[in-house]
């Protein structure tokens, strides 16, 4: 007889706020760009941050939205591989990331060699073609939008999923992967070992595996070990916080964030995760909160470049906020008409004809058909929504 869930042992399925949550790290981190970084998109020998002295104070802080991306990471694409094979997760991530992803590539090339060029940023079309791979930075071949970068560590992180899933996705070997893998990541970092800790993520590890722990203890809020890899990897990722991500921030802005506010920013960002999975909040449902995931990648991706045309083009005839709010609503709009225009028609083709393509180099192996491997009793968290689930 199947053992039966037990009360703390809950069905994971969508978590629509979870969504909102994604929206508004993408927002945070427009916001920085457009208001906090040290770019010029304003004027010329200028940084953004002098036009909005009062506001940039805590849009700087929008660099965090980046970590909080790979906590969500952690937790969702563990739950998407929970109970599927390696072909089915990776049919899954190409089919819902490279759609968006080339449009993006192509809308941003087609702006910077056609419509506007700003200066040092230089575009060939050789760069473009890489670009469209997304291992781009594994070539160092110059990236056609910056933003690009968070994608190899998210690359990365699912190529170790990838592996681990080969060992079979268990609670136990879960747990031990993310407290071991941070820990040998930044071993292999001050060893000195480059190409070790590059492959382990030294940079983001904390943050990865613990939105993975999150994941572990909202299916079974009473272990133990679950909370202490959790809290294991919130002290790495708040360390990691008060050192390089505060280093950032000094190369990349015109501040000089205190350690304690980048501890901090760094602590919202793990309890905010886990306040809206673990909790009652987990519950609400909402279907503007969906459409709120299904933009946020596409989002992330365009609005840069884009934005900064837009601030160019008005800057000098409307008051700043209001230019402002005309970049962050194009940015959106944008993001949009590439979920509405590419991804929503292409992604499903482009996931029937991975699935066809692995289901014949099966075949032509003389193996059954790929069929889809049980999540571990007695919690079974896989749930037909999650096919949906955005990636972070």
């Amino acid at each position: 007889m199947p053992a039966s869930k037990t009360p703390t042992e809950p069905s994971l399925g969508r978590m629509a706020v979870l969504d909102a949550v994604r929206l508004f790290a993408a927002l945070a981190v427009v916001l920085y760009h457009f208001t906090a970084r040290a770019h010029d998109p304003w004027q010329e020998g200028t940084v953004s941050s002098d036009f909005f002295p009062d506001l940039s104070d805590f849009t700087v802080f929008g660099q965090f939205g980046v970590d909080l991306f790979f906590i969500i990471s952690g937790f969702v694409i563990l739950m998407s591989a929970w109970g599927r094979d390696v072909t089915s997760f990776t049919t899954s991530r190409i089919s819902r990331l490279f759609p968006g992803y080339w449009a993006a590539v192509l809308l941003t090339a087609g702006l910077l060699l056609l419509v506007w060029a700003p200066t040092g940023k230089q575009v060939e079309l050789t760069d473009v073609g890489v670009n469209l791979t997304m291992v781009q930075t594994a070539f160092s071949v110059p990236m056609v939008d910056g933003v690009y970068w968070t994608l190899w560590f998210e690359l990365r992180f699912y190529v170790l999923i990838g592996i681990l899933m080969l060992f079979g996705l268990t609670g136990t070997r879960v747990l031990a992967f993310a407290a071991i893998w941070p820990t040998a990541a930044v071993l292999a970092e001050a060893a000195g070992a480059g190409l070790l800790s590059d492959l382990l993520i030294a940079e983001y590890a904390p943050m990865f595996a613990g939105g993975m722990a999150i994941y572990m203890v909202a299916r079974d809020k009473r272990n133990l070990l679950a909370w202490l890899v959790l809290l294991q990897n919130v002290a790495l990722g708040a360390g990691w916080a008060s050192l390089n991500t505060r280093d950032r921030l000094m190369e990349w802005t015109a501040f000089e964030p205190p350690v304690i506010w980048c501890v901090l920013a760094s602590l919202a960002c793990f309890v905010l995760v886990a306040l809206v999975t673990l909790t009652p909040v987990s519950r609400i449902t909402g279907s503007w909160l969906t459409t709120a995931g299904l933009l946020t990648y596409p989002l992330y991706l365009i609005h840069q470049y884009w934005g900064f045309a837009i601030i160019r083009l008005l800057q000098d005839d409307l008051p700043r906020y209001a230019v402002l709010a005309i970049a962050v609503g194009a940015s959106v709009v944008l993001a949009w008409l590439i979920h509405r225009l590419v991804e929503r028609p292409l992604s499903p083709l482009l996931k029937r004809g991975l699935k066809r393509s692995f289901e014949s180099l099966a075949h032509q192996d003389g193996r059954p058909r790929t069929r889809r491997i049980p999540a571990p009793a007695p919690t079974r968290v896989d749930s037909p929504a999650r096919e949906r689930e955005p990636v972070a």
